[in-house]
């Protein structure tokens, strides 16, 4: 059960609050919305004088956001965006095997995986150059490569929105499952993240198993494993097939990788026989849907300004002026297609708005 603790409110000045604001800077989709008001917070103290403020001037909504790397806005928002830049790493904790580290949730996650890296620390190396902010990573479980969030997991502080109380909550407390957890369903909106302590490990137990890094690691003629050599692999592959947003805008992985029965996929299997399938620990099968994707003759096509990527399906893209509706069209077509061609429903990882 997640508990009340104290946490140290800051007093600084009172940050303001701007009205009718365009939102294209502050998510990697580049969608030029507006949002009726917006502000940045440093601290505990700033998000509690922000939120009387919101409260007095009473905006219909609350939306906060850290690198805005996984939200897709169709509409004007109608309320007041608050953009989270509580900021600091720290070491709570050590022993002879293990480190805590807090990082507030305003920091940049990659910037936390090469932090790690350069100190020694293993268990996230294989997350590196994943967009966004710490605070995004425990609300939809980040993973990648063979590695999610939950595996380094400790605990995180959180403020309750009604309560005006903060709240830690630990690895039990947060019912992680694949790219979700109790932050998108139970407490959906009740909560904004302020820090979030993972546990490292001091000697490093490496996760190559994903092939992908097993090829990149030979190809960089990688003798001996180290942090650096995986996290380079990552970086590495994630730049030979992914979009910068600065450069072409995407919210990542669109669609989450759909799980089926053992049997559906053994279906599916007969009919073609390249699909790519990895067998969870339940007994189904985890597909791969960007392949899916692929097969439906959808890599690099476009509706308009928005597209699915050249390079993997997987991502949609802005083209360089589209609007979320465009490209919410464009999921529905994708979801459409899959389905009739294989029978499976994909489901979006994107928080639409």
């Amino acid at each position: 059960m997640w508990i009340p603790y104290n946490y140290f409110t800051m007093h600084t000045l009172h940050p303001i609050i701007h009205k009718h604001i365009s939102l294209k800077p502050y998510h990697t989709f580049g969608i030029n919305v507006l949002a009726a008001g917006l502000a940045q917070f440093e601290s505990l103290g700033q998000l509690q004088a922000l939120l009387a403020t919101a409260e007095a001037q009473q905006f219909k909504k609350l939306l906060v956001l850290g690198g805005g790397s996984n939200v897709l806005f169709t509409q004007p928002f109608d309320g007041l965006v608050l953009k989270n830049n509580i900021d600091g790493i720290t070491v709570v904790a050590e022993d002879d095997e293990q480190v805590w580290v807090k990082a507030g949730a305003g920091v940049n996650w990659h910037a936390l995986v090469m932090h790690a890296v350069n100190h020694g620390w293993g268990g996230i190396e294989n997350l590196a150059l994943i967009p966004g902010c710490v605070g995004a990573g425990p609300m939809q479980n980040i993973g990648a490569y063979g590695v999610e969030l939950q595996s380094v997991f400790h605990q995180l502080e959180a403020y309750h929105l009604h309560d005006k109380t903060c709240v830690s909550f630990s690895l039990a407390d947060c019912s992680f499952g694949y790219r979700d957890s109790v932050f998108k369903r139970a407490l959906k909106g009740q909560f904004v993240i302020l820090s979030v302590t993972l546990r490292l490990q001091k000697q490093p137990k490496f996760n190559v198993g994903y092939g992908a890094i097993r090829t990149q690691l030979e190809e960089m003629g990688v003798q001996e494993l180290t942090l650096q050599a995986v996290s380079n692999a990552v970086i590495a592959i994630r730049q030979s097939k992914l979009p910068d947003p600065a450069v072409l805008g995407n919210a990542g992985s669109f669609f989450k990788n759909p799980t089926v029965d053992a049997s559906v996929f053994a279906s599916i299997q007969q009919q073609f026989s390249a699909v790519v399938g990895y067998p969870q620990a339940n007994g189904m099968v985890k597909l791969a849907a960007g392949w899916l994707i692929e097969q439906c003759g959808l890599k690099g096509f476009r509706l308009g300004q928005a597209g699915v990527h050249g390079k993997q399906a997987l991502v949609l893209v802005n083209h360089g002026n589209t609007t979320g509706t465009e490209v919410l069209a464009l999921s529905k077509m994708v979801i459409a297609a899959v389905q009739s061609k294989f029978g499976v429903v994909l489901e979006a990882e994107v928080n639409v708005y």
